[in-house]
């Protein structure tokens, strides 16, 4: 047998646990479990030994409704120190707080390891722990707002797949976990190592694009007073109106320098920002549904020409209309 590079001495038998509670989304948990077991085939012995951390002593009845068996609970006797503790997340994390012994666990547990991390919304663990103070952090992009909202003192990146800040690695939303631990592995056992375990996965080695792609959040939801919420509308419907900001003030009634500082106090965003906003998901929905090519969606959706709503779908989605149309286009 080919003798281990110094990188996987190194990393011979570092232990890894993935907390999972009541509730916790099966494939947080079973993708990077998957990975990491695919990272000892690969290497040709055993760099890992995996466990799944409970709050519990029974079966963890998961989101699909199956069970997991834990490995060991957050009250058991202390099994040694973990290289990397990963948190996996549920659909109802952001909604609940977790329970006081797993932030007391969580506290004594995540800064004696090398590295810890969530993956999806186990990041709402976290950071009710205190672990993320300071950090640049990501999450599933529906819960990136409820997060930074409630815990100001993270950076949450929305449009991640995953992020790396010191020993804190996070990861976006559910499938997203394997592309973290991917990335571990490769931090661990090298480039080439990783790109087998992907190839072997079937999955990218660097996914392209951020999460956003995957948002179906659309445009930002009307706000504001009753007016600015009428123009917001009017804007959604028709993204290939003019909407300066002077046509825009006219159908409001007020002067354009007024109506911009009302809707940027009460919106949030510039009218600009919000109108091409609206723009790019009018875009995508016409990429989606129809197949459109790129310079007659451009057109149908008030930008200039294609270049510039190439521009925009790249800030705002992460990968750019074409690319978009050739995953996901219909017709």
């Amino acid at each position: 047998m080919t003798r281990p590079t110094d990188a996987m001495e190194c990393a011979l038998d570092r232990r890894l646990g993935i907390v999972a509670g009541p509730g916790v989304q099966m494939l947080d948990v079973a993708g990077p479990l998957d990975v990491f077991a695919e990272a000892n085939v690969q290497a040709g012995h055993g760099v890992y030994r995996t466990e799944i951390v409970s709050t519990d002593t029974a079966a963890i009845r998961t989101s699909s409704g199956a069970r997991l068996l834990a490995d060991r609970t957050i009250f058991d006797a202390d099994a040694g120190t973990l290289d990397t503790l990963l948190v996996a997340g549920s659909p109802d994390a952001p909604h609940r707080r977790p329970a006081a012994a797993l932030l007391d666990w969580l506290r004594r547990t995540a800064p004696a390891a090398r590295r810890y991390g969530s993956v999806c919304t186990g990041a709402f663990a976290l950071a009710e722990a205190g672990l993320l103070d300071g950090r640049r952090i990501t999450t599933h992009w529906a819960a990136a707002d409820a997060l930074a909202q409630r815990y100001p003192a993270i950076q949450v990146e929305p449009d991640a797949i995953q992020v790396r800040d010191g020993p804190v690695c996070t990861a976006a939303g559910v499938t997203a976990g394997l592309d973290l631990a991917v990335a571990l592995v490769e931090e661990d056992l090298g480039r080439e190592l990783a790109k087998r375990v992907a190839a072997q996965l079937v999955m990218f080695f660097r996914r392209p694009g951020g999460q956003m792609q995957f948002s179906r959040s659309g445009a930002t939801e009307p706000s504001g007073r009753a007016i600015l919420q009428e123009i917001q509308r009017w804007i959604a419907a028709a993204p290939a109106e003019d909407h300066s900001v002077a046509r825009l003030a006219e159908r409001a009634g007020l002067s354009p320098r007024h109506f911009a500082r009302l809707f940027r106090s009460e919106v949030g965003v510039t009218p600009a920002d919000w109108v091409e906003a609206a723009r790019v998901a009018a875009a995508r929905r016409r990429l989606e549904a129809e197949g459109l090519p790129p310079k007659q969606v451009a057109a149908l959706t008030g930008f200039a020409n294609a270049d510039t709503l190439r521009r925009a779908f790249v800030r705002h989605v992460g990968i750019t209309p074409a690319e978009f149309r050739r995953r996901n286009g219909g017709g």
